[in-house]
Formats: structure tokens, sequence, C-alpha cells
């Protein structure tokens, strides 16, 4: 909901935004596949981490890839910033993952 209010502001946008794309791919992909915690949290900075450096050698461009959705979720614009994110997008992920049971008998 921040990221809807304050769409406008760079820190909430761009590095927030990439914050929280970490956990939200993790739980897609821990919810649609067979793969162990840490598969997944690897699988989901491999595919962040590539996404971002094809950005830098502007693949959207190269492909000639006019489609808005894919020309989205590809980007445009490389930040070595989102890099940061995306560690920082580990954090609640390891959380949740050590905290998810305690409690329970």
């Amino acid at each position: 909901m921040l990221i809807a209010v304050f769409h406008f502001h760079k820190f909430v946008r761009g590095f927030l935004g990439d914050v929280l794309v970490i956990p939200l791919l993790y739980a897609l992909i821990r919810s649609f596949t067979k793969l162990s915690g840490k598969q997944a949290l690897i699988l989901v900075l491999a595919l962040a981490f590539t996404i971002e450096i094809l950005q830098l050698f502007s693949i959207a461009d190269a492909l000639e890839i006019d489609n808005k959705i894919a020309r989205i979720v590809i980007g445009n614009t490389f930040d070595g910033w989102d890099l940061l994110a995306y560690w920082f997008g580990i954090i609640p992920v390891l959380f949740i993952e050590k905290y998810r049971n305690y409690g329970t008998s």
C-alpha cells in the first residue's frame, strides 16, 4: 500500500519496491514448486540479478521488445542500488522462514 501512496517518492518506488519484490517472488515460487526454501531463495536472487544485469545491456531494446508488460518486467534502466535492494529483500524471507513454525508443537 505504501508504494501505491508514495509511488512518486524515489526511495519508496525505486528501492523499497525492489526490496519487496524478493519476498513476493519467493512466496510465489514456494507456492507453485517443491523447491526448498534455500533453493527458492537462490533462484529468486539469480533471477533478480540476471534481469538487472540484462538491463545494463539494454536487453529490451536489443531484442526489440515492444510489448509494454514485457518491457516493465524486464525493465530498461540498470541501477546498482537495485542489487543492494535485492540483498535487503532476503532479510524478511530469512526472518519469516526462521520463525514460521515457532511455537507450534
